[in-house]
């Protein structure tokens, strides 16, 4: 859990560096937030490991949607400061994590051959066309387009 935590730390301080240079959001601002998003991932890490088998993502997900839902004390101040960390931000630093896992494996993603390329175009093409669609039809409901 400790060797956890300090990637997470370390994913946080790329996340705020990129944040920064990325999107003009000074470190100071995007730190307290950086530091509670940390604190929510260790916490439903922690919760992944002593309860029942379930993937983190939905613990860590329960407990950010616990905390800022409007009944959890000071939930305005959380959502100010996690507002702070642009998504592009946090996501970079995770995908180049996992880019890098994925070179370790190479011989592996080599046997997958050819298929995996058409297979993960379609994948991404009917994702970021379903997403504009839905998207969309948002718009079109709110009345913005």
């Amino acid at each position: 859990m400790i060797e956890k935590s300090k990637v997470l730390a370390l994913i946080g301080v790329i996340a705020i560096l990129g944040n920064w240079v990325g999107y003009g959001v000074s470190p100071i601002a995007a730190l307290p937030g950086m530091i509670v998003i940390v604190i929510i991932t260790i916490i439903g890490l922690a919760l992944n490991a002593v309860l029942p088998k379930m993937p983190s993502v939905i613990w860590i997900s329960l407990i950010a949607l616990i905390v800022t839902t409007p009944i959890f004390p000071g939930n305005g101040w959380l959502v100010e400061k996690t507002g702070e960390i642009n998504f592009m931000a946090l996501a970079t630093p995770i995908l180049a994590y996992a880019g890098l896992s994925l070179g370790k494996d190479l011989e592996s993603f080599k046997k997958l051959g050819w298929r995996i390329v058409v297979i993960s175009l379609v994948v991404y093409t009917g994702t970021f066309l379903f997403a504009a669609l839905f998207a969309e039809i948002v718009f079109k409901i709110q009345g913005r387009f």
